[in-house]
């Protein structure tokens, strides 16, 4: 008996001890990839896999929302000519010629409630983009916010596309991602600014 609680005993240790140091490699690795996330302006025009897309779409549903109540809503574009509806729509707002979405075969737009609805939608949206964006790196793709998707759904024309989306009424656009493998290797962080955080106990 006393043989059999040592044998236990250890097993558990054992146990313990190869689960504790794959938390702490886990960790690393998703310490790793926010250090090493930068943003892609350059995109190759092969298509990602499904299997990547779900996952950042997937991270992006596992951000923090405010009690959590999941006010945000993703969608991935792919249809060519939704994209360029798209890029029509954000480049008329900018005000270039060009493409705001940098050629990107993929565009995960977000989605989220006025504030006079829910007073945390844009932070919560905000949130989920960030997630995607880390996640993207994490499978191996490159991603860069854009702007103006709240001025381009607040037009008729954004309106109809959100219908056409299947989206409920009242939402008004967060912002997007574009999406798709790197056409180059991305340059290396900036040093961090002098004094960037602080501690105060």
């Amino acid at each position: 008996m006393f043989l059999l609680a040592v044998l236990v005993n250890v097993t558990n240790i054992s146990y313990l001890c190869t689960h504790k140091s794959n938390i702490e490699i886990m960790d690393n690795e998703v310490l790793r990839a926010l250090r090493e996330r930068r943003s892609v302006r350059k995109f190759k025009q092969e298509q990602i896999t499904d299997e990547q897309l779900q996952a950042v779409l997937e991270a992006g549903t596992y951000a923090p929302t405010g009690m959590g109540y999941q006010d945000p809503w993703i969608v991935a574009v792919q249809n060519a000519d939704i994209i360029a509806q798209l890029v029509r729509m954000n480049a008329e707002i900018m005000g270039i010629k060009g493409n705001p979405y940098y050629d990107a075969p993929t565009i995960v737009l977000v989605f989220a409630s006025r504030p006079e609805k829910w007073a945390n939608s844009i932070y919560d949206g905000t949130l989920v983009l960030g997630n995607m964006m880390n996640a993207a790196h994490a499978v191996g793709l490159g991603s860069c916010w854009i702007h103006r998707e709240r001025e381009m759904f607040d037009t008729e024309e954004g309106r109809q596309l959100m219908r056409q989306f299947g989206l409920p009424e009242g939402l008004m656009g967060i912002g997007s991602i574009a999406l798709g493998y790197p056409a180059k290797e991305p340059l290396p962080a900036k040093a961090r600014k002098e004094n960037y955080y602080r501690v105060v106990k």
